[in-house]
């Protein structure tokens, strides 16, 4: 049974930080592509970071120089630094894993920025 489950979500102050986790199970997370997505109210989901199977990453321009992606091959995990937030970064954020046309998603984990 494939699962994707984040962690390690919440509320922080602007200018505060937060790291995200993904413990992946059920597949063969070494193969895939992982990836940070997030939805703000009333907006589409939106690319946040993505990082290879051999490690290369890529960030959404509005958070570049602020989060970092990672992952763990041998914990099956992936996950999302996130320094210096904004209000504009509070979303739902999933985690997602792609092997040509497979997609998996998270259930998602809430980042509320606010003071």
């Amino acid at each position: 049974q494939v699962q994707l489950v984040e962690s390690g979500g919440g509320l922080v102050q602007p200018g505060g930080s937060l790291r995200l986790s993904c413990a992946a199970s059920g597949f063969a997370f070494s193969n895939y592509l992982m990836s940070w997505y997030r939805q703000a109210p009333g907006k589409e989901r939106e690319l946040v970071a993505v990082i290879g199977a051999r490690g290369s990453t890529n960030y959404a321009v509005a958070v570049k120089g602020r989060f970092t992606i990672s992952r763990d091959n041998a914990k099956n995990t992936v996950n999302l630094q996130m320094n210096s937030l904004k209000p504009e970064d509070t979303a739902v954020y999933y985690c997602n894993a792609q092997f040509t046309s497979t997609r998996y998603w998270g259930q998602g984990t809430q980042v509320t920025v606010s003071s």
